[in-house]
């Protein structure tokens, strides 16, 4: 089964108003319309999100706490001090971490199936999450405090680029990279990191901490502060600034190596610069959050459906949809088994593995097509 990768249209100006049919105007404003409506989603499910719970506070009293809290004084307080701890100090961090951690993963997975021309792609799927993961078990059991409070960060992104240049490594090694071959180095590598994490919590000093480790791992977003969300915010912003500038290039990526020479890229290299970029906002978020599965396998293919294969548009609306799915992926694992919470990777993973068959499916149906007419 050969790779393939969604088509992306030529690197073009889109003609104005005025160009011929089917030009660039109609598509600019399918784009605009597609962002402002993922924006307005977003404006809502961060208020369910901080509205729905344990304890139900009405949504016009999320705002008005929030508006308080920004100093806007619209409306004299008419709530209580419980719950306004509730909504700024419990939910509302939380719920910023879904937007942050969403739209990273998001992101990062739409420039990894660009960057190997593969639309399995994943970090998830491809053993980056449980490269980080081991990365962050690794200083939390053994207490490789080096770098202070960024330890566990530096070890995930450390983590989750060896990861991926080991998965890489491997799936190239017999020259062209195809699909069947890319996922099975990856569930081969991250079955290996995953059984060292396993062997790091059984040996660990204590049965508390191992299960607080292994708590982890599920993935979450649960006792999240304020403090610890500049870091994640930070690499997310940094992620889709440098992704949004080299979105040109990674739409040359799609038409094959050879052909993305020719038009004056060095593949060697920025393909090495964005493994290490995506790296790094992989391990940022999986040290925040822990491994959170198939949100950036779902969401790149879901919006190419709206807004086509340039990575301009897929960027910045895949980021949109990572950051309102995973709000309500966190909502759903707060309330289906309430009092008792899900860990959101549980839930992130039933969504994406049937959509992963699926997609398995489809590719190899339509390599089978090509064979046929060929």
């Amino acid at each position: 089964m050969t790779a393939t990768a969604p088509a992306a249209p030529a690197d073009r100006t889109d003609p104005g108003p005025r160009g011929r049919a089917g030009g660039g105007g109609p598509r600019r404003a399918s784009f605009a319309f597609t962002l402002v409506l993922l924006g307005v989603l977003l404006v809502v499910s961060a208020t369910a999100g901080m509205a729905i719970g344990s304890v139900r506070v009405p949504p016009g009293e999320v705002w008005g706490i929030v508006t308080h809290a920004l100093g806007a004084d619209w409306s004299e307080p008419t709530w209580s001090r419980a719950r306004e701890t509730i909504v700024l100090d419990v939910r509302a961090p939380r719920v910023l971490l879904g937007v942050v951690t969403g739209a990273g993963l998001a992101v990062v997975g739409a420039a990894l199936q660009a960057l190997v021309r593969n639309p399995l792609a994943e970090p998830y799927l491809l053993g980056v999450s449980s490269g980080a993961a081991l990365g962050a078990v690794s200083v939390i059991v053994l207490g490789l405090g080096v770098f202070g409070a960024l330890s566990l960060s530096v070890a995930a992104f450390a983590g989750a680029l060896l990861a991926l240049l080991v998965v890489y490594a491997t799936a190239r090694a017999g020259g062209r990279i195809t699909s069947v071959r890319l996922v099975l180095s990856g569930v081969a590598v991250a079955a290996v990191l995953t059984a060292v994490v396993d062997l790091l919590l059984l040996t660990s000093g204590t049965g508390d901490q191992a299960r607080a480790v292994l708590a982890w791992t599920l993935g979450g977003l649960g006792g999240v502060r304020w403090a610890g969300l500049w870091l994640p915010a930070a690499a997310l912003l940094l992620g889709i600034g440098v992704l949004l500038v080299q979105a040109r290039s990674l739409n040359l990526l799609l038409s094959g190596e050879e052909a993305a020479a020719t038009m004056g890229l060095d593949v060697a290299r920025f393909r090495a610069r964005m493994f290490v970029l995506l790296s790094l906002v992989t391990g940022v978020m999986v040290a925040a959050t822990g491994p959170i599965g198939f949100v950036g396998l779902m969401l790149p293919h879901m919006v190419r459906v709206l807004v086509g294969g340039d990575h301009r548009r897929v960027l910045p609306t895949a980021a949109l949809g990572g950051a309102v799915f995973l709000v309500w992926a966190d909502i759903a694992a707060r309330t289906v088994a309430a009092p008792m919470e899900i860990p959101v990777g549980i839930l992130t993973a039933l969504c994406g593995g049937p959509f992963f068959l699926w997609l398995m499916r489809r590719d190899a149906r339509r390599a089978s097509d090509r064979g046929v007419v060929g």
